[in-house]
């Protein structure tokens, strides 16, 4: 079935009526007619079976039937440091399909992109894009949060007590991300994943993070890159939660 992300108010209206954008996709994208179904999802764990009711010029009527809540399990944030080029789209893609709750750019001491001002806005825009379109494809109800871009250490140090914290460090020599969680994992506390630039983390940078509560983990002996240790954390994590795999 059809997919489509569109706001449902609280409580749901009987229909919702999409114009612009929504409304392109549905029609020119989706080619979808008056009395076709199609699943409506809200971005904040809600989905709803609809039908399209009527279309006119340059809008449609959607008919929505009772909301289905989704249950997303363990809230992850994956705190990435800005990796160059269209790196983090593809992370963010690639995170949102696996389950990422929410993601957290970050500026880190070897970050070689610094987004700021409009820059910084229209990249946030486009990474909330990104994370739509990888909800819908992939049959979630929810769409992670993107937040704004900080320096690595506010980030941290913003988080919630109860927010149990893992550094990806390549030279962590004793301590898998593996132990660490199953270590932690007796109840639903949420985590947090810190991802370095392509330079990885300075060890003073490592120090003050470890200061604010991070726990320095590893992934084994292979040298990953960016992009790819953030996916393969974050698939190792929700394998050892039960939700993957």
């Amino acid at each position: 079935m059809a997919r489509l992300f569109h706001p449902v108010a609280d409580p749901p209206p009987p229909s919702i009526r999409l114009e612009g954008t929504g409304f392109h996709h549905l029609i020119h994208v989706l080619r979808l007619k008056a009395g076709d179904d199609v699943e409506v999802f809200d971005g904040r764990g809600r989905s709803f079976l609809g039908r399209v009711a009527s279309i006119q010029r340059g809008s449609a009527e959607i008919m929505l039937g009772p909301p289905a809540a989704s249950h997303p399990g363990r809230y992850v944030m994956l705190v990435q440091s800005l990796p160059k080029t269209d790196k983090m789209e593809w992370i963010i893609q690639k995170a949102t399909e696996l389950g990422a709750s929410a993601f957290a750019p970050v500026h880190s001491a070897r970050s070689v992109v610094r987004l700021r001002g409009a820059r910084l806005e229209q990249r946030l825009q486009r990474w909330r894009t990104i994370a739509q379109q990888a909800a819908r494809q992939c049959g979630r109800s929810d769409v992670p949060e993107i937040l704004p871009a900080e320096p690595i250490a506010a980030r941290v140090e913003a988080l919630s007590p109860t927010v149990r914290c893992f550094l990806l460090d390549e030279d962590e020599p004793a301590v898998s991300l593996k132990q660490a969680f199953s270590a932690a994992k007796t109840d639903q506390s949420p985590v947090a994943l810190l991802v370095g630039p392509e330079g990885g983390f300075e060890r003073r940078e490592v120090g003050t993070l470890r200061q604010l509560g991070a726990l320095p983990v590893s992934l084994g002996k292979a040298k990953l890159r960016t992009e790819t240790a953030a996916i393969v954390a974050l698939a190792i994590l929700l394998h050892l939660d039960g939700r993957l795999g």
